[in-house]
């Protein structure tokens, strides 16, 4: 059964979509099959594999998730697209606990076809980012070093420990991973510092530094390691997903 993983922030350019592709990416070439999900009405993800938005969002319809999914140029990496149309948004707000139940039953009908899956939410703690981690089985957040890193973070800890509570543990932190990591800086290294001594283990030894390839690559509509294979970029998250699957 697949792991399912909500990849969450609330503050936006923290590099949560970043890490959802990239994070994606280096799953699949480890030989996983992997899915992205992108629930973020930006649909960065979507256009960072090289595809356009969908007119309407799957998880809305009541169409088989399947008829939905498309291939990447990235083997056995595939995608279920976003909708710029806020509308679907608004309609996935409204539902409430309708929404999870479609979007756990959305999943539940593919969880044996892929080994992960990651959902790129929006950066917000509201309903659908709540919907998103009631259908997921763990949480990845990235936290970026800069000074208002840990700024609305207490809130989204909230969130997730309330979903915990309602799926009877059913969701689990999967991680936190420190982005936009500059070691030159000292307010990078005192960020490191405050991040780990609060959460402990849940962060991921390994961290994702700042790297112009990471920028560069989704204005291609390529994953890193399609644009830049040997940048520090594509190293990171090559580190990174070995950690995951560590801890698998």
């Amino acid at each position: 059964m697949a792991r399912i993983f909500s990849i969450v922030n609330q503050k936006g350019g923290v590099g949560k979509t970043t890490t959802s592709v990239n994070l994606s990416a280096a799953l699949a070439l480890a030989g996983h099959r992997t899915l992205l999900i992108d629930i973020d009405p930006q649909c960065n993800a979507t256009t960072a594999v090289g595809h356009e938005p969908a007119k309407h969002h799957a998880l809305i319809g009541e169409s088989p998730l399947h008829e939905s999914v498309l291939a990447t140029e990235t083997d056995s990496l595939q995608v279920v697209p976003g909708s710029r149309r806020f509308q679907d948004a608004d309609v996935m707000a409204a539902a409430g606990p309708d929404a999870s139940k479609r979007l756990r039953g959305h999943l539940d009908s593919v969880i044996d076809e892929y080994d992960y899956i990651l959902i790129d939410c929006p950066p917000s703690a509201g309903a659908m980012t709540e919907t998103a981690l009631t259908a997921s089985t763990e949480v990845l957040i990235p936290i970026q070093c800069e000074y208002f890193a840990m700024v609305g973070v207490a809130q989204l800890i909230g969130t997730i420990k309330k979903v915990i509570t309602a799926t009877d543990g059913r969701l689990t932190f999967g991680g936190i991973v420190l982005t936009m990591y500059d070691e030159t800086l000292e307010l990078t290294r005192e960020i490191e510092d405050d991040v780990r001594d609060f959460f402990g283990d849940i962060v991921f030894e390994n961290v994702v530094p700042r790297d112009v390839a990471l920028c560069e690559a989704p204005s291609h509509g390529k994953t890193v390691f399609q644009y830049a294979p040997r940048s520090r970029g594509a190293y990171a998250y090559t580190q990174l997903c070995m950690e995951v699957l560590q801890r698998d």
